[in-house]
């Protein structure tokens, strides 16, 4: 199986930041998007920001420009750096990954637990 281990998650005044890690391992031939993932009080579950293996990067409209999202595959960790943060930012982030247990075409996809984030005003 693939564990995903989320960190960095708690409560900030507006205009804070904060800093998300998710750590994957176990059973992994190879990763291929990482991303994060939020759901708040009542809404469904949205995309934060994801990245490739190669880089290329995609963020919520809501986000671009406060966040930042980052990978070290050495270490299969993906990273989201969260700048300026505004009360609508509430809620629980999940990390998502798509990877790969054997070599091949399959992928499936895992999530983390969740992690609160919340931002006072």
């Amino acid at each position: 199986q693939v564990q995903l281990v989320e960190s960095g998650g708690g409560l900030v005044q507006a205009g804070g930041s904060l800093r998300l890690s998710c750590a994957a391992s176990g059973r992994i031939f190879s990763i291929n998007v990482m991303g994060w993932y939020r759901q708040a009080v009542g809404k469904q579950r949205e995309l934060v920001a994801a990245i490739t293996n190669a880089g290329s990067t995609n963020y919520a409209d809501s986000v671009k420009g406060r966040f930042t999202i980052s990978r070290d595959n050495a270490k299969n960790t993906v990273y989201l750096q969260m700048n300026s943060l505004k009360p609508e930012d509430t809620a629980v982030y999940y990390c998502n990954v798509r990877a790969k247990r054997l070599p091949g075409p399959y992928e499936s996809d895992y999530w983390g637990q969740g992690t609160q984030v919340t931002v006072s005003s």
